[in-house]
């Protein structure tokens, strides 16, 4: 997670709300605090890729009743009461649109698979661990350290949810980095880079201008970052055999 505290200071200085984009975290937590519960909302993401899925979809969190009571009128065309409400033993037929919302809401079958998954969150963040720590000793027992740095670990007592595992070259920059993708695709690895900054991307060059260069941290970061393979099911020998392609790559 971020440093909330400093994010969350210079808020209040200037009079801003903060929400938080916690759509990788479920279930990290910093200081005791969980993902998503520091702003007046955050949001999760349950895509396929995430560490808890539903297929697709996700939910917004806050403490705030009338930030959840907007967001559940407005995720479902703006309707004042759901049809489940409606048709409840103690609902009414009458409703009313209040405002022009959208069909934002999740589907019951997909929110039932989502159940599951909580129950499942835990132990499959311990999963994550294991093979992130497998990674950073292997790395190192490699002798890999000097070209590549490594995800930072989290502080004592913090809980990282180890959605991705980011490694960055320590030199050659973009050319170097795709080489080494393409090496590792020949070994039958996949890997995907964590993530092209916005400024990059044609709509964001074509409606504000960006270029490459003008924001030059983010570019360095992006163009040295791969992103190797990490899900619960990953076994210990094929965490090696990445490993054992790295340094072949790196060679």
């Amino acid at each position: 997670m971020a440093d909330m505290e400093g994010i969350l200071e210079v808020a209040r200085r200037h009079g801003l709300a903060v929400i938080e984009d916690a759509a990788h975290a479920l279930p990290a937590s910093r200081a005791g605090h969980a993902a998503g519960s520091l702003g007046v909302a955050g949001a999760l993401s349950f895509y396929a890729t995430k560490t808890v899925t539903t297929g697709e979809g996700g939910m917004l969190v806050t403490n705030s009743d009338a930030i959840a009571d907007r967001a559940r009128s407005m995720r479902l065309h703006g309707i004042s009461r759901d049809a489940w409400k409606r048709y409840a033993a103690s609902g009414s037929w009458y409703y009313e649109i209040e405002d022009v919302g959208f069909k934002y809401n999740m589907t019951d079958l997909a929110a039932a698979i989502g159940l599951a998954q909580l129950e499942r969150a835990e132990s499959m963040r311990r999963a994550r661990e294991r093979i992130a720590r497998q990674y950073a000793s292997g790395i190192g027992d490699a002798g890999l350290t000097g070209q590549i740095d490594l995800p930072v670990v989290p502080a004592q007592g913090d809980v990282h949810a180890w959605h991705l595992f980011p490694i960055r070259l320590r030199e050659g920059g973009a050319e170097r980095r795709a080489a080494v993708i393409e090496r590792l695709r020949d070994d039958g690895i996949g890997t995907s880079v964590h993530f092209i900054p916005l400024h990059m991307h044609p709509y964001y060059r074509r409606t504000y201008g960006y270029a490459p260069a003008d924001l030059p941290i983010a570019r360095a970061e992006y163009e040295r970052e791969i992103s190797l393979p990490i899900y619960p099911d990953l076994a210990a020998g094929e965490v090696e055999r990445v490993i054992a392609a790295i340094s072949r790559s790196l060679g």
